[in-house]
């Protein structure tokens, strides 16, 4: 876990849920550690498939599927009077996220029980993952597991480790006018500003032309 000086106010990242309709946060959900690593995976969308498709070889019919992975770790066993309940609260709240809420199943029931079918899945909070002001990405928790390392007197867990995987959402997933999707186009225009910077010539390769 990565810990810093109180004088140096580390910024720490975490999750927000977002109502999608209306962009308003609805819960903030902060790492208590920022994660030691993390690891990025780009699959690139190519139009090209198989070998000698010289049409669609350089073609690109959307964002790369951009998958993360990293452990959030959880500590209270310093402050006991401060999580009565243990880490119980934090990690409901992360868990929360990919449930659909008790009122919205038993909406569901009712409209069984009448004799109608919902057609539509229940639509959940949009889930924006914030690694500092520069990196926030509308994503899908595709993975989560909890460890569970220590309990209190009631078996409280007072400290676990949650490994996450999330699947950031493109405007493929999203569409343009979707809150997650102005988002992602507002992280993607970051990565090209950050490339932007990065201007050398070929010459530093040993070559002097291609």
């Amino acid at each position: 876990m990565s810990s810093f000086p109180q004088s140096a106010n580390p910024v720490r990242g975490g999750f927000v849920l977002v109502q999608a309709d209306t962009g308003r946060p609805t819960k903030t959900i902060p790492f208590q550690y920022n994660p030691d690593t993390l690891t990025r995976t780009l699959e690139p969308q190519g139009m090209g498939s198989e070998p000698g498709d010289r049409l669609e070889a350089l073609r690109l019919k959307g964002p790369p599927h951009e998958s993360l992975k990293f452990d959030a770790e959880f500590d209270a066993t310093d402050a006991p009077d401060k999580y009565p309940d243990g880490l119980y609260p934090v990690l409901s709240s992360l868990e929360l996220s990919m449930y659909p809420t008790t009122r919205a199943l038993r909406a569901e029931d009712r409209l069984a029980g009448s004799g109608r079918l919902e057609i539509a899945p229940v639509e959940a909070a949009l889930t924006v993952l914030v690694l500092g002001p520069k990196r926030v990405a509308p994503v899908r928790i595709t993975e989560f597991s909890i460890t569970e390392e220590a309990y209190d007197r009631v078996l409280n867990p007072i400290r676990a480790k949650a490994s996450v995987g999330v699947r950031v959402l493109t405007v493929d997933d999203l569409g343009f006018s979707h809150k997650g999707g102005l988002l992602y186009m507002t992280y993607q225009q970051q990565k090209e500003r950050f490339a932007a910077g990065v201007a050398s010539s070929i010459t530093t390769l040993g070559i002097t032309a291609i």
